[in-house]
């Protein structure tokens, strides 16, 4: 793989704020399948007992002390986390033992046009039709119009509907506009059961793309009766040209080989960090390739438009359960419009593109791109999981 090293350490993925609980999986060589594990310093403590799935772990209402009692055990085998950050990600099965995504069982949701940005860039790909050499000049023109008054409209009341009236007299009215200032959130299904990547694992984008972007996330990490239990980072990888083209193509646009990653952990709630936190967190983003192109970007909790309990609503309830919990891609503040290639032609990945996701108390979330279709495949589903689970009397 061209681009910049895909080498990680251990500093790297780890949160610089020390403290809390940290929740991971590890996939092993020797069992053919995942371990649950938490962290402990710089090592990886095997909990698959307290579970075996992250489903039935997550649930447990005795689940801070499982784990902090889990980590006085001094008899639980370790990992380091250097040792699980050590595999290709061209290659990943040859590893002995590597991170994987934080979760497994739950249905992965997510959560759309939350934060007035990147709402507006969601207009501007409808208007451009997926031409990212139209953008710009959309992009000036809707700001000139709208960009700053749509900023403190609260979702869904009086004050919304009448700038709904407004703009659909002026001719400006979309459906992404419906969905970021109207009653209703967008909540789609951002991928399958089990198809997650984690921290050092590839991330795919479509080979026919050819304009497409990352998207930093906190993830909310929720059990089946509705209760969010923890936090992770997320890249809702993206591609602007297929969605641009038409919103119907918005699977086509978001769910890819490698296209979802969560991770490195999911921070559990705690004393130490809650919703609350949650709601104050701002995500860092990092895009290095090996063209020498660097980007860097931010987007942060505290501007979104609707509350992350409020999301989680409108996901679960009378009118959609969830057995096996789901975690909820919360929306992002940031679209990148830098130009890369030439002058209003704004930002897409590069394959070998390095992309840092982080924050200080969630760590860090870093994948390389590739093409989903030359990504390592998916072959793990619900089945094999569940028959790998019981080959090893863990069911």
């Amino acid at each position: 793989m061209s681009g910049v090293s895909t080498k990680l350490s251990a500093s790297e993925i780890l949160p610089s704020e020390e403290g809390g609980l940290l929740v991971g999986r590890v996939f092993t060589r020797e069992t053919n399948g995942a371990s649950l594990v938490v962290v402990d310093g710089e090592d990886l403590v095997d909990i698959t007992d307290l579970g075996p799935t992250t489903t039935v772990l997550y649930s447990r209402d005795d689940l801070v002390q499982v784990l902090q009692s889990a980590l006085a055990e001094p008899s639980r085998h370790r990992w380091r986390v250097a040792e699980a950050l050590d595999f290709d990600p061209e290659r990943p099965d040859e590893a002995a033992v590597r991170l994987i995504a934080p979760i497994d069982l739950q249905v992965i949701k997510a959560a759309g046009v939350t934060f007035v940005e990147s709402m507006l860039e969601r207009v501007i790909e409808e208007g451009a039709g997926g031409d990212p050499s139209l953008a710009e000049s959309l992009r000036d023109q809707l700001t000139e119009t709208i960009g700053g008054t749509i900023s403190s409209i609260k979702p869904g009341t009086q004050e919304a509907a009448k700038v709904k009236e407004v703009l659909q007299r002026e001719g400006l009215w979309s459906q992404y506009l419906e969905v970021g200032i109207g009653p209703d959130p967008e909540i789609f299904t951002k991928a399958p059961v089990l198809s997650a990547v984690g921290s050092g694992q590839a991330i795919g984008v479509h080979a026919d793309s050819r304009w497409n972007n990352p998207e930093p996330e906190v993830v909310l990490v929720v059990r089946g009766d509705g209760t969010p239990i923890g936090a992770s980072l997320g890249n809702d990888v993206n591609l602007r040209d297929f969605e641009g083209r038409s919103a119907l193509l918005l699977a086509e646009a978001k769910d890819n080989n490698a296209s979802c990653a969560i991770g490195p952990f999911v921070r559990v709630f705690d004393e130490t960090f809650d919703m609350d936190s949650v709601r104050a967190l701002d995500i860092q983003l990092q895009v290095n390739g090996g063209d020498g192109f660097g980007l860097e970007g931010f987007s942060s909790m505290k501007n979104i438009s609707r509350d992350p309990m409020s999301l989680v609503r409108h996901a679960w309830g009378e009118h959609h359960q969830y057995p096996d919990g789901f975690v909820l891609f919360t929306g992002t503040l940031f679209s990148p419009t830098q130009d890369r290639h030439a002058p209003g032609a704004g930002f897409t990945h590069e394959l070998g593109d390095r992309v840092a996701i982080s924050n200080p108390y969630l760590g860090s979330l870093i994948n390389v791109v590739m093409h989903s279709q030359r990504a390592p495949r998916w072959e793990t589903g619900i089945w094999a999981f569940v028959t790998n689970l019981s080959d090893r009397g863990l069911l």
